[in-house]
């Protein structure tokens, strides 16, 4: 056995500790790597939960914002709707509504024509378009060839003579047919010219259709129904409109503005005040008959309408009883000269209407009715023409061929049927009537002086003051003029703001008709003498 020398055992050892050192300086490397990558993993774990937060936060506040956008969105709606309500006169005054009849003749071209496809003139090319090229020198070799060239020839000329006949029939039916549309085009506009030439005579028909035109041109808020009657009395060249709005639930908004709450993520409401509702319900209704006011002159290119009156109804449900209500909310009566001196950009529309005499609701959204100034419903002339030969067959009482007494007891029969107290007077020098009547009713009643007029023509304001003179000399809280005619604008404007109601011709076969069940008629006889009084 051989014995280790001592410089072995030193080297071996070197080497066993080389060994183990490597070992651990491996093991510690190890162990740094697995550390670095903890390291890192946890740093790429904290830099994706911040990344989620952050688009998390990032999510919560788009979300936040949109919600805010939201009732923004509202609110915008909201001013807006309320901007359109509080500038319905505004909106209007640059608004022109006339009718150019010009623009409604039909003109007719040939080009109208071309939207029919049979009716579209195909292209001819030129017979020598269609021809075959000439043969060559060498062509003329070929057996045949000169055949075969005369053939294509007679095709080509075929093909040209149908192209032309075709051409030629199309513009046959093209001509036939722009003569029947130039002549529907000419019935058109035989009607557009005779409607502008009664509308500009101020015949009833001819001006109602016209202004029927205007206002279906007027653009309301979307909630206005846009319903209107419109009737026109030649006499006096008044124009009478009715016109609905809607109610005051059903046009102004019940919230005031949006709010979003972040902490429950809800929407809310601040409601709107009742005050602030009935206030701006009231300028509506004030803004509106103005603006009506306005349509009707502005839009009256032949001033044919001397006197205006604007009533305006609401239709809804009365809440004390559930039954269906139409009540007039306001009623005026404005001519032509007197609106022409307004400056309706500038004025305060209750105030205006206030300088109008209007009969103005005090209370319009608790429904509170006023009088309309002009029932439309009587404005219905119902005359006979004097050349209509068909009155000989009407059985209906003509007032004008009735007796001076019978035409007293007429008068008194239908206003004591109204439910006054009338006391016949005496008989006046034109066959009418001068009699004073009692109305029971506790403050709105009292002495009524009613005269009676069987006029052929116009009555003018003469009769009307001497109307007033009457009841300021009876002490009468009313007088009532009856009329077989019209009233002109003078009699009109002196009657505008004092107690005196003028009932023409319209006005009393209407009243008969409700209150006495007499269906008559007014048909001046030709013998007719008009009497000065």
């Amino acid at each position: 056995m051989r014995a280790s020398h001592p410089s072995e055992n030193v080297w071996e050892g070197n080497v066993a500790r080389g060994f183990v050192s490597t070992i651990n300086q491996m093991a510690r490397e190890a162990e740094r790597s697995r550390k670095a990558q903890e390291r890192a993993r946890v740093r790429h774990a904290k830099a994706a939960a911040y990344e989620l937060k952050q688009m998390e936060k990032f999510e919560r506040q788009a979300y936040l914002e949109a919600r805010q956008e939201e009732a923004q969105a509202e609110n915008d709606q909201l001013a807006e709707q309320i901007a359109g309500l509080n500038g319905i006169l505004e909106s209007a005054l640059a608004q022109d509504l006339s009718i150019d009849f010009d623009q409604l003749l039909g003109r007719v071209s040939e080009g109208d024509l071309d939207d029919d496809p049979q009716l579209r003139l195909p292209a001819v090319p030129a017979l020598a378009a269609l021809m075959p090229r000439p043969v060559g020198f060498l062509g003329k070799l070929m057996p045949g060839a000169n055949g075969r060239h005369q053939r294509l020839v007679q095709n080509a000329e075929a093909e040209h003579a149908a192209l032309t006949r075709e051409f030629e029939g199309i513009k046959k039916r093209r001509a036939a047919a722009l003569a029947e549309l130039q002549a529907k085009a000419d019935r058109h506009n035989a009607e557009i010219s005779a409607l502008r030439d009664a509308y500009t005579e101020g015949q009833a028909e001819a001006v109602i259709a016209y202004f029927e035109a205007v206002f279906q041109r007027a653009a309301y808020p979307d909630t206005f129904p846009q319903e209107h009657s419109i009737a026109f009395v030649p006499e006096s060249k008044q124009l009478v409109v009715d016109y609905q709005i809607p109610p005051i639930d059903e046009v102004i908004p019940t919230v005031e503005k949006y709010r979003y709450v972040k902490s429950t993520d809800d929407i809310t409401e601040t409601k709107r005040t009742d005050k602030s509702r009935q206030a701006l319900y009231a300028s509506i209704l004030a803004q509106t008959a103005l603006r009506l006011l306005h349509e009707v002159f502005a839009s009256d290119v032949e001033q044919v309408v001397e006197v205006a009156v604007i009533s305006v109804f609401v239709s809804t449900i009365d809440r004390a009883t559930g039954r269906p209500v139409r009540p007039c909310l306001v009623s005026v009566r404005v001519p032509a000269e007197q609106f022409a001196q307004l400056h309706l950009e500038r004025v305060e529309p209750a105030v205006c209407l206030r300088q109008l005499r209007a009969n103005v609701s005090g209370h319009p959204s608790e429904l509170v009715a006023v009088k309309p100034i002009v029932d439309i419903n009587m404005v219905d002339r119902r005359f006979i023409a004097e050349d209509d030969v068909l009155s000989t067959l009407d059985s209906r009482p003509n007032l004008m061929e009735l007796t001076p007494s019978e035409f007293e007891s007429l008068i008194t029969n239908l206003f004591e049927a109204m439910g006054l107290e009338a006391r016949l007077t005496q008989s006046s020098r034109d066959g009418g009537v001068d009699c004073v009547a009692f109305d029971q009713r506790p403050i709105f009643g009292g002495k009524v002086v009613i005269q009676a007029k069987r006029y052929k023509h116009t009555v003018g304001v003469s009769a009307v003051r001497d109307l007033y003179g009457t009841m300021l000399n009876e002490g009468a809280s009313k007088g009532i003029l009856v009329a077989t005619s019209g009233y002109g604008k003078a009699a009109f404007e002196f009657a505008n703001g004092k107690p005196i109601e003028l009932i023409s011709g319209g006005n009393l076969l209407s009243l008969l008709s409700e209150h006495a069940g007499i269906e008559a008629k007014i048909q001046v006889p030709d013998t007719w003498v008009e009497s000065s009084s």
